[in-house]
């Protein structure tokens, strides 16, 4: 399985606009976070992992020509607002993209974009099939994938487990029998936002106590702001095994 962070930053991205930080004015092109999503191939498939305002610019860095799905972990924008770009795929592929998501990311995808879902005719909307995601275990091709339930504050989000491989992003709060879910995973992408407290994000003490319950061979943090600091500098003060990803970074799973 091969995984590439499309994107590692929080809902503004780094640099944020107006912001005149140290880290936004960072020279390092790992402080430099598009909005987060993942681009995973194996098994001869193309998944994304959500679709945020940067899609375009990742798959086109990635060059990305052809997706069999997109997981969609949650219907905030920053992880659906790219979905008008699919419609290269649908042009490139001849048919509709399958988006896999829960009923509340439908309904939010469709208030979203309603003009794609008016009877209006009109031939270059982007081609959606819906495909509904609940707590059980499915397949894309002979893929198995485990949805796992995390919550972001009041909000539900999807996490998705890939054999020994975990991506969970904008989690505040994990039930037990969702972490039961985890445990095994060699190597785990969790988010952490900033090292001070947040309303509805892990920061990084919180992540860090679940890579502790799970014990991942090796942790990859996302879903990070400016305030999370420097990438060289986190990447010196965290324990060994724990690594800040950074846009652009790929693995062997």
């Amino acid at each position: 399985m091969e995984i590439t962070f499309l994107g590692t930053g929080t809902s503004g991205g780094v640099p944020l606009i107006g912001c005149q930080c140290e880290v936004c004015k960072s020279a390092d092109p790992r402080d430099k976070r598009l909005r987060t999503s993942l681009l995973i191939k194996t098994h001869g498939l193309t998944i994304v992992i959500d679709c945020g305002p940067d899609f375009r610019q990742q798959m086109l860095r990635e060059d990305v020509r052809h997706v069999d799905a997109i997981l969609m972990t949650h219907l905030h924008k920053d992880h659906t607002g790219g979905l008008d770009d699919i419609r290269s795929f649908n042009f490139i592929n001849k048919k509709a993209v399958d988006i896999y998501c829960d009923a509340d990311t439908e309904a939010g995808i469709r208030e979203q974009y309603s003009y794609i879902f008016k009877d209006t005719g009109y031939p270059y909307l982007p081609q959606m099939n819906f495909i509904r995601v609940e707590d059980e275990a499915f397949k894309i091709g002979n893929l198995d994938i485990q949805p796992i339930n995390v919550m972001h504050a009041w909000m539900p989000v999807k996490a998705y487990r890939f054999g020994h491989f975990t991506y969970i992003t904008d989690a505040k709060t994990i039930k037990p029998e969702e972490l039961a879910k985890i445990k095994g995973t060699r190597v785990l992408v969790i988010n952490a936002l900033r090292p001070e407290e947040h309303y509805s994000h892990l920061n990084v003490d919180e992540a860090l106590q679940i890579v502790n319950e799970i014990k991942p061979e090796t942790t990859y943090l996302i879903h990070m702001s400016h305030q999370f600091g420097f990438h060289a500098d986190m990447e010196k003060s965290l324990p060994k095994g724990i690594i800040p990803a950074y846009d652009g970074l790929k693995i062997e799973v």
